[in-house]
């Protein structure tokens, strides 16, 4: 077992775990970290507790203090400057013509880089406004193009739902989320009623995915036919999910029918059918709906290659790097480190060095794949890889 502590270091983000190191902290204390940003200061959001040391990736990381205050008046006048730093890039985006918004502005707790977060349609060559950037505020500069979830998770907002978006409020990150859902909760399938403020699908079709899914499968579907407990035969026209009650077409004589409505307990399925009831929708609005599920897949993987590119810039963090400026194009989770969670394996490939023999002739693996042709390696059919 190993003790671990929570540290958030936004209202509303990623919880990252750390070695106490000895220090007696509660929930809501100031603390200063290193992560792979630098310092930073955090707040405790779980307290000392015990867990498994398969649950994290060994070494944590220790607290560097307790924070102090002039750590937190340091951390307040960063939240001052931040503001003067976004007035300032927004005079210099008009100034350079540039076709993008400026999101959100944020100091490392040591000043060491400004990181600035806009948003724009297409790439944008900003290579002339980091200079300006770095002549005006002398330290390293930052930017990073979001994408629209996490602009409005920036920017914050109300919900259809008339509530807070809930990525502003509690949702720590995305979840994938697809016009699956949708049909399996019945909802309608237009764009402009489970599309969110963000033009994306809504998050909270994930939220009860799991309940509806378990409930369907205690149902018969629409176009069985069934045996009711009052000894009646019938086709299902309707069910219920939630009630979960079903509707059932009785053919009471040739010219007489009547349409009852029962429990799922209470009715037997004698035969189940081939077709399936198939939702009416326009054809621009399924097209829309497709643009809106791609758009969210393309954004789920240009994120995780932004976080394996991080990871490999935070493990080359202590080579020399020329003074200047950092890029990126995307927001990612720039504070991953040790101690947060282990990392995926690919096909069961490791990045580590295979040694060749005297011959040069390759090992074999177990990862290899199966099947498609050979190859020649050193004029013998090593198999495909």
């Amino acid at each position: 077992m190993v003790t671990i502590i929570g540290v958030r270091f936004k209202s509303v983000g990623k919880i990252y775990y750390f070695d106490p190191s000895g220090y007696n902290i509660t929930v809501g204390d100031r603390v200063v970290v290193e992560t792979a940003r630098g310092l930073e200061l955090g707040r405790v959001v779980i307290g000392d507790r015990e867990v498994s040391e398969d649950s994290v990736v060994l070494p944590l990381k220790k607290i560097n203090r307790i924070a102090t205050d002039e750590d937190i008046l340091n951390d307040a006048n960063n939240r001052i400057k931040e503001k003067e730093a976004f007035v300032i890039c927004n005079e210099k985006i008009k100034k350079h013509g540039l076709e993008m918004k400026l999101i959100e502005v944020e100091y490392t707790f040591d000043r060491s880089k400004i990181l600035f977060y806009f948003s724009a349609e297409d790439r944008v060559d900003f290579r002339e406004l980091v200079k300006d950037l770095a002549s005006v505020f002398k330290t390293r500069i930052e930017l990073r193009q979001i994408g629209v979830r996490d602009e409005t998770k920036a920017l914050g907002g109300i919900g259809i739902c008339g509530r807070v978006l809930c990525c502003h409020g509690y949702l720590p990150d995305f979840v994938p989320v697809s016009i699956k859902m949708a049909k399996e909760q019945n909802l309608p399938l237009n764009p402009t009623k489970i599309s969110g403020v963000c033009g994306r699908l809504l998050c909270c079709l994930k939220y009860e995915q799991e309940t509806y899914e378990w409930l369907n499968k205690q149902l018969p579907k629409v176009g069985d036919y069934v045996e009711t407990s009052d000894g009646y035969r019938g086709e299902i026209s309707d069910i219920n999910v939630l009630r979960q009650k079903v509707k059932v077409k009785i053919d009471i004589d040739a010219d007489d029918r009547e349409i009852k409505d029962y429990a799922a307990a209470d009715v037997k399925v004698i035969e189940k059918t081939r077709r399936r009831e198939q939702p009416v929708i326009d054809k621009s609005e399924e097209a829309a709906l497709r643009a809106l599920e791609q758009e969210d897949r393309e954004e789920g993987v240009e994120e995780k290659r932004g976080n394996r590119r991080d990871k490999r810039q935070n493990n080359n963090r202590h080579q020399d790097r020329p003074e200047g400026v950092e890029t990126d194009n995307r927001r990612s989770n720039d504070r991953r480190q040790d101690g947060h969670k282990k990392p995926e394996k690919f096909g069961g490939y490791t990045n580590q060095k295979r040694d060749f023999d005297k011959k040069g002739s390759k090992p074999d693996t177990k990862a290899a794949d199966k099947g498609g042709g050979k190859r020649e390696f050193n004029g013998k059919n090593r198999g495909n890889r």
